[in-house]
């Protein structure tokens, strides 16, 4: 019998889905345990290697937990809206439900392209997932709840008093009662007070319009990432060096009416809750970083010769007298207002510079120093002195008020900026308000100073300085004490087709909820998926999309007539929409009337072990963070926070392979025939290439590229050129810039696990390939490699699938564990696979041989006990303290121990193959039936750790004569000094080693050192 791995892995997978092996219940008598995967998204390139890392490691935690004795709900899904899928039936003409339905189920797309499909990639590596409870979140029957939780966010405020958020119902019954004088909520600034009796005589729009200040999801003009190219708003992590991720098309910034949420409502909640739960630091530091706590002041100044007044927020109120200049965001609503007819071209000119440059841009450029004097001047709220107004792109209009007061002796940003403009027009002198030296830099410490040249706030430091100064400032009405945060509310609209549509219709441009009786509010065909031509999101090609409110129902866009049917909204959800409740649609995938039971949602509470990558900590683990503490306000979900425990598994990088590419160039004297029709002076290299039998590239190796780029030429290229060129004159090589390349090609061309590249197969790779020449072309040509990120455009992707066929799935899992500690990032190398594989083959065999069943019920040795304990007691603390790596490390030390012990024993094999199982499921499974047991082995309970079969009994003492060891001896462990001695000196070796002499010392240490001295 063989350790034939495609055949036991195809038989127990099927032998698990058939039995429902890990099918959770909602109503056990267990104790419950949720681990939980990141949300994939089902891209048509498919799996690589790199993907599976984060699903092995909570596969084998909640196959461990299983044999604890948990029930474990340990699901997946497809978090399966987004832009590649609309981007791609774009380019392709498909529907994007039809190429999402692929990219998961596998099949073929329009293009002729077989894609495998994600569950059955992820089936053949053998994951112990529930796929009763798989949800998909393009799905209508999932995306009703989103809308649900939507209206719920829209039918909701936020109540600073009991700290939580409340029914809009309460807020009203406040303002028809009281107005909302006393109404302390999170809502748009710059709200007017108004009386009960204001409210109720307030016409229905006119309340409408004014309860959308206080929703917690509302309408509103906001500053937005717009790409054109895309049509779309994008979010910040969608842009890479100020384009977009996804086309690299340019992002500008521009003012946009947008669904919003107030997530900055729950920005003191969502920093307090990392106290309760088990993240790492880097990540929890992450979110305090982006939630931005300031404690400090907002200072009102008044703009001279206007009746504009700037606010601002600043930590620093007892710096007030150091104020040189101010600056605005360039996006500042005031800029239009106060900007002078002198400086209105040059300031608009600056402004259309920054609307190309994304936030994310310009917060981490911190060199570039840029910005436009407005003709302004604001009033110092003490001194009454002018204080010039600049716009600069280091301020940002979305984070504190947009504006900043400048006081550079106490900051390098702004004493940079300062000295830049120093001597211009708008720049005053740095004003110097600290009794310390600032000729060459700002001083920022919070301590260690008294201010001086303040007026009421000399001699006071920075604490006593900042309770004073805001005390005055309140007194002249221009400001007052404030805590900030950095945290913004979210935009919640896109311009895209392949989203969650809104539950809403517009009356008179005000929003209504469509009653959730009527939801989901499905997706409509279109015939295209761009923007329409005069600009409207891609919704607005759809012909059904308008909403009866007579029958409840969506209709004909021709049937408007704004009295019983309306528009619906055109804009559909972000891609974080869906993917911020999923865990608790698990809990109860199959309710139809809710998005779970409360039944559901009290058993399994949150999630106890959440796996995903660090790259999501700003924006997908806070928004669900906010989602789930917003539900938990309105009753709905039991825990304050959804994710007890997080781990952020590494990344699994490739190795690139490259060739070096010389470009041939010609300056040969050519016929009229060659030259351009459109210029006289210059070649037509085209046509000189399609003329002549001179190849326009060469395949040279790494030595001489670094030949080349010493002293720029190589006698080798120059010989060959001169030899293989005939019939073109004066080919020359440019070696600098584009002509001489490094190039990566697909690892698959490489020669089995080798770095010599297969000729032909590169020739025919592509079509700039064919026909190119290597500059040594009888020789091995070995290319160059790197480790980067594995990615399918640096063409150094390998599959799991190839990795399954070829060694099996256990060998895999095994493999991408062994590699290193499961948070770190590791290099993958294939040639490591058979390593792992051929321990598999050598666990086989203390099972069976080539006949068959080798196990007997012989009582195990001492030998196998210690060693069957050792990895029982090692495997159990490394899966608890997700150490994944040193478990496999011991499953090969026990092996080979047990090999050498030649056990056979079922006494030790059996807890043996349990032990294995989390790791190597399927292998486990198969010798556990060998054994002759029945049903699964994925429940079976973990052996127990017993400590007395590692108490050793005896002691190999190394004997030393004058510190040197000479030989070894092996004495039971309960000897006392006086015993061991004794025997020691009677030991014929001991007796040699004398030579007749008596030691003048005898030093033994139990069960550690014998010496002997003298």
């Amino acid at each position: 019998m063989k350790y034939n791995p495609n055949e036991i892995e195809a038989k127990w997978q099927k032998y698990w889905l058939e039995n429902e092996t890990f099918k959770a219940e909602n109503n056990s008598t267990k104790p419950k345990y949720y681990v939980l995967d990141m949300f994939p998204y089902p891209s048509g390139a498919g799996l690589h290697v790199g993907h599976p890392l984060g699903y092995i490691a909570s596969d084998v935690y909640s196959r461990y937990k299983r044999h604890q004795g948990f029930n474990v709900l340990h699901p997946m899904g497809y978090d399966s809206f987004g832009l590649p899928a609309e981007q791609y039936a774009i380019q392709t003409g498909q529907r994007p439900e039809d190429t999402t339905s692929v990219n998961i189920d596998g099949g073929t797309d329009k293009e002729g392209n077989k894609i495998a499909g994600y569950r059955k990639q992820l089936d053949k590596i053998g994951f112990s997932f529930d796929w009763s409870r798989e949800v998909r979140t393009s799905n209508p029957d999932y995306y009703k709840h989103t809308q649900w939780i939507f209206i719920q966010l829209f039918n909701s405020w936020y109540n600073k008093n009991s700290d939580k958020a409340e029914d809009i119902s309460t807020l009203v019954s406040i303002f028809s009662t009281g107005g909302n004088a006393n109404v302390n909520a999170v809502c748009d600034e710059n709200i007017e007070v108004f009386s009960a009796n204001d409210w109720n005589a307030f016409a229905k729009e006119t309340q409408e319009k004014i309860l959308l200040q206080y929703r917690l999801t509302y309408l509103a003009e906001t500053e937005v990432n717009w790409c054109p190219g895309l049509g779309t708003v994008l979010a910040n992590d969608e842009i890479v060096n100020g384009v977009s991720e996804r086309g690299g098309f340019t992002v500008v910034r521009k003012k946009m009416t947008q669904w919003s949420m107030r997530i900055s409502a729950y920005a003191e909640r969502l920093l307090q809750g990392l106290n309760d739960i088990d993240w790492s630091e880097s990540i929890k530091e992450s979110q305090r970083n982006w939630i931005g706590k300031s404690v400090g002041a907002t200072v009102e100044f008044n703009v001279q010769n206007s009746e504009a007044k700037i606010a601002v927020f600043t930590t620093r109120p007892d710096t007030i007298f150091g104020v040189t200049f101010m600056t605005l965001a360039p996006e500042h609503e005031l800029v239009s207002q106060i900007t002078t007819a002198e400086q209105k071209a040059e300031v608009n000119a600056y402004i259309e510079k920054t609307s190309k440059r994304s936030e994310r841009e310009r917060m981490a450029d911190v060199k570039t120093i840029s910005g436009v004097f407005t003709g302004a001047y604001a009033e110092h709220p003490f001194t009454k002195e002018p204080i010039p107004v600049w716009i600069g792109d280091y301020v940002l209009a979305g984070y504190g008020t947009g504006a900043v007061m400048a006081v550079p002796c106490g900051d390098e940003r702004d004493y940079a900026f300062a000295n830049f403009f120093k001597g211009q027009q708008g720049m005053s002198e740095i004003k110097n308000i600290f009794d310390k030296d600032i000729s060459e830099a700002a001083f920022g410490a919070k301590e260690g100073f008294q201010l001086v040249d303040s007026d009421f706030l000399n001699g006071l430091d920075y604490k006593k300085g900042t309770q004073k100064v805001i005390t005055e400032l309140e007194k002249l009405n221009q400001g007052k004490g404030k805590t900030n945060y950095r945290l913004r509310d979210a935009v919640f609209s896109r311009q895209r087709y392949w989203g969650e549509p809104f539950p809403v219709y517009y009356v008179n441009g005000l929003p209504q909820m469509i009653d959730t009786q009527y939801l989901p509010i499905i997706l409509p065909e279109v015939e295209k998926y761009l923007p329409t031509e005069d600009g409207l999101p891609p919704l607005g090609n759809a012909t059904i999309w308008a909403w009866d409110t007579e029958n409840n129902e969506v209709i004909n866009t021709d049937l408007v007539d704004n009295n019983t049917v309306f528009p619906l909204e055109l804009n559909t959800m972000p891609g974080w929409a869906g993917s911020s409740w999923y865990w608790m649609r698990y809990m109860d995938a199959h309710n139809e009337s809710e998005f779970a039971s409360k039944d559901a949602l009290a058993y399994w509470e949150s999630v106890d072990l959440y796996i995903g990558g660090s790259e999501h900590a700003t924006g997908h683990l806070l928004y669900s963070r906010f989602w789930n503490k917003f539900l938990k306000d309105k009753g709905f979900a039991p825990t304050e926070e959804p994710f007890k425990k997080l781990i952020n598994q590494g990344m699994i990088l490739g190795e690139s392979a490259f060739v070096y590419i010389v470009l041939l160039r010609s300056k040969t004297t050519l016929s009229n025939s060659f030259l351009s029709d459109n210029d006289s002076d210059s070649d037509d290299l085209e046509n000189l290439l399609k003329a002549s039998t001179a190849p326009k590239s060469l395949i040279i190796s790494e030595e001489i590229y670094n030949d080349i780029k010493i002293d720029n030429r190589n006698d080798l290229v120059d010989e060959w050129i001169k030899n293989n060129t005939s019939g073109l004159n004066n080919i020359q090589i440019h070696y600098s810039g584009e002509g001489v390349i490094k190039t990566s090609v697909d690892i698959s061309l490489l020669i089995g696990n080798s770095n010599i590249i297969d000729k032909e197969k590169l020739r025919n790779w592509m079509p700039q390939y064919r026909g190119i020449p290597f500059l040594e072309e009888d020789e091995d040509y070995i290319v160059k490699r790197e480790v980067e990120k594995m990615s399918k455009s640096k063409y150094n992707v390998v599959t799991p699938d190839d990795i399954c066929n070829e060694y099996g799935a256990d060998t895999l899992r095994l493999y991408e564990m062994f590699l290193g500690p499961l948070e770190q990032a590791k290099p993958w190398n294939t040639a490591g696979i058979s390593g792992v594989f051929g321990f598999l083959k050598k666990l086989c065999r203390l099972y069976f041989d080539d006949n068959g069943l080798i196990v007997t019920d012989e009582q195990p040795t001492k030998d196998n006990l210690k060693s069957l304990h050792k990895t029982i007691k090692k495997v159990a603390e490394d899966i608890e303290g997700f150490s994944f790596n040193t478990s496999v490390s011991q499953f090969m030390i026990c092996v080979n121990e047990l090999s050498a012990q030649n056990c056979h024993s079922r006494a030790i094999l059996e807890p043996l193959a349990i032990v294995i199982s989390p790791y190597a499921p399927h292998i486990a499974e198969e010798l556990w039936s060998m054994l002759g047991n029945t049903g699964s082995i994925a429940t079976v309970p973990f052996p127990v750790f017993e400590a007395k079969y590692l108490v050793e009994s005896e002691k190999e003492y190394p004997v030393s004569f004058n510190g040197k060891m000479r030989f070894t001896l092996v004495l039971p462990l309960d000897l006392t000094k006086e015993q061991i001695e004794e025997i020691v000196m009677k030991d014929e070796r001991t007796i040699k080693q004398l030579e007749g002499r008596t030691p003048n010392k005898v030093i033994i240490v139990p069960g550690k050192i014998i010496n002997l001295v003298g």
